[in-house]
């Protein structure tokens, strides 16, 4: 059986290998960091759509309680930012979110978000990974007890009193705005349209409904599978403005606009940044992975760029060493200053509707464009074992050519991977991927058919390596 590891966002695996005993162990390994820390507060534990998400929360709850933990949990399944944002609310000790986020409905996962809200940094997961342990249980008259919460409102009032105070006014009403949601039968349904609903929207909602299966397939909100909701908002015939969708534990947000129809998530990163850029000053945190359209923005208002590895748990860190104004990576995770350090798509998904309020998003990114340069970038995987990425990654470091697709290879950046500026402005990364056995191929630069050699070319470097 698989090492239970902690990766670029919690330990996940198959249900062959995510097992009860197995996550009683990271209960206990929790319980007994949390006391070796001198941390005594209680703990959150939360838990996605899936069918066996439940489950796994009572038995995590049931060994933090036998470690004379109290736990509040919430009412059903719920987003894992409202996990994260109950700590800070709560002044908890930290908490734990049963998820496999966008994965197929075959695996599930647990993440740990320790007392500052933000993902946990390598240090804390070792240390909990070096206490993987049975569950070793206190007398029963020192068990803590476990309460059912509502971590809903709070959240909600905190996101509008947020969106409010950056914006000027979180109410949707005057803009009669419609928005058509897209749950993915994950943990956003009830929630992000509530919230969206509350601010004064009107709502068509697409998958509202909990399936276990998330309807046959993984709750992605990639565009292939978010087909329904770009046909729907981009039909000349239909009210729908914006389309939203979370993924399946709703901390990741997609963006459909009429005119673009799925809005890449680096065009709706430049477009965030450039809408709070208006009203208040501060840099950003992207990682290697984003797009340096990012860059042009900051530049042109004299902010700075800091460029992390992906993962968010190293956004969240830098927004905090440098107080940055957003933080965000291009798979869609976005937080901004003042709120959770904690990607968060029920928040981003209020704010992304009154930027669209504001100014229609596809005005933003075609004003953006015009002024800074297109940008594009795509991505694609390489198949890798767990096992063989740190060999490949180290015989690629000796196989770095000084040329990519006909063009100088200027610098090299390995903080996450090896990212190969080019001298005509474009890029290509190679990282190893931190959720599943892939190698991660990225390229970016000023048209389509230059992102595709650039891939093709990557994928030549990597497959004889693999």
């Amino acid at each position: 059986m698989e090492t239970i590891s902690f990766g670029t966002d919690g330990w996940r695996a198959t249900l062959a290998e995510f097992t009860a005993p197995r996550v009683r162990m990271v209960g206990q390994a929790v319980a007994t960091y949390l006391r070796d820390e001198g941390l005594e507060a209680p703990v959150v534990v939360g838990y996605d759509a899936r069918e066996t998400s439940r489950g796994f929360a009572e038995e995590l709850a049931r060994v933090l309680c036998a470690n004379g933990f109290d736990v509040i949990m919430p009412d059903r399944d719920r987003p894992t930012p409202l996990v994260a944002h109950a700590i800070i609310e709560r002044d908890l000790a930290g908490g734990l979110a049963i998820t496999a986020s966008h994965n197929p409905p075959e695996y599930n996962g647990v993440k740990f978000i320790p007392e500052d809200g933000a993902p946990a940094l390598p240090d804390v997961t070792d240390a909990i990974a070096d206490r993987l342990a049975d569950p070793d249980p206190l007398p029963e008259d020192e068990h803590g007890t476990v309460e059912e919460v509502d971590l809903t409102t709070p959240h909600a009032d905190a996101a509008l009193e947020l969106v409010e105070e950056i914006t000027g006014s979180a109410d949707l009403s005057p803009a009669d705005l419609t928005v058509a949601y897209d749950a993915m039968h994950g943990s956003g349904r009830g929630t992000t349209d509530a919230l969206l609903e509350r601010a004064g929207a009107s709502l068509e909602c697409l998958r509202c409904r909990r399936d276990p299966e998330f309807g046959g397939g993984a709750p992605e909100p990639s565009p292939e599978n978010l087909e329904a909701l770009i046909d729907l908002v981009t039909d000349d015939a239909t009210d729908p403005a914006l389309g939203i969708a979370n993924d399946g534990d709703a901390d990741r947000i997609a963006i459909v606009t009429p005119e673009r129809g799925y809005l890449d998530e680096n065009l709706f990163f430049a477009a965030l940044y450039d809408y709070l850029l208006a009203d208040d000053s501060g840099g950003v945190v992207r990682t290697v992975s984003t797009t340096f359209l990012i860059d042009r923005v900051a530049d042109a208002h004299g902010e700075t760029v800091h460029e992390v590895p992906v993962g968010f748990k190293w956004v969240a860190e830098a927004m905090a060493d440098h107080d940055a104004l957003v933080g965000g990576e291009e798979s869609g995770g976005f937080t901004v200053r003042g709120h959770v350090r904690e990607k968060d798509g029920v928040l981003m998904a209020l704010l992304a509707a009154v930027m669209h309020a504001d100014e229609p998003l596809d005005d933003r990114v075609d004003r953006l464009l015009e002024e800074h340069g297109t940008v594009v970038q795509n991505k694609r995987s390489v198949a890798c074992p767990d096992q063989e990425k740190a060999r490949v990654l180290a015989d690629l470091e000796d196989a770095i050519p000084e040329s990519v697709a006909g063009t100088d290879v200027e610098s090299v950046n390995t903080a996450d991977g090896f990212k190969l500026q080019l001298a005509d402005g474009s890029w290509l990364l190679v990282r190893p991927s931190g959720t599943e056995p892939v190698l991660r191929v990225y390229a970016e630069a000023a048209d389509e058919d230059r992102v595709t050699e650039l891939l093709e070319a990557g994928e030549e470097l990597v497959e004889p390596l693999v």
